[in-house]
């Protein structure tokens, strides 16, 4: 079975101010295992639900997002840049429109961040840029197995 740990919070834990605005930016270090047979690629998309106010979401907020990761390299570092992900992968844009990760920074109230781990069928095409809905889109009918991890943040002093 398909699984997402990171060494850095627990699933439902916060998640270490290290990893968000008010740190470095850091992404968590994770890795997974259970890869079903069949795997090609997988793909992550990091984004919170609760924005900007989680008594009244408006909107899903992308965090990070990153295809054709090659099913056999077991996970991430921490702090991952373009040059520390595996050989072949691709980084899609977040919602501050750019690549690479993007820490939890709420506005106010106590976020949840999820980390979603995707293996593909088929490797995707080798598009970079790709936007959360580009991607998802075509994910479809190419999804193997899914798993979250989920850390929540709240900003010190945030309400």
């Amino acid at each position: 079975m398909l699984s997402l740990q990171s060494p850095d919070f627990h699933h439902g834990d916060v998640i270490p101010i290290v990893h968000t605005c008010e740190g470095k930016d850091a992404s968590p270090a994770l890795s997974w295992s259970g890869i079903p047979g069949g795997t090609r690629s997988l793909a992550l998309i990091v984004d919170d639900p609760d924005a900007p106010d989680p008594r009244a979401p408006k909107t899903t907020w992308v965090h990070w997002v990153l295809y054709n990761i090659p099913p056999d390299a077991g996970g991430l570092p921490e702090g991952a840049h373009k040059a520390d992900l595996p050989t072949g992968t691709l980084e899609g844009r977040n919602d501050w429109k750019r690549a690479g990760y993007g820490g939890p920074c709420p506005p106010i109230g106590k976020h949840r961040y999820f980390f979603k781990l995707y293996a593909l069928d088929t490797v995707l095409p080798p598009r970079g840029g790709l936007t959360k809905v580009e991607l998802e889109k075509a994910m479809e009918g190419h999804v193997l197995a899914r798993v979250e991890l989920v850390g929540t943040y709240q900003k010190r002093g945030g309400s």
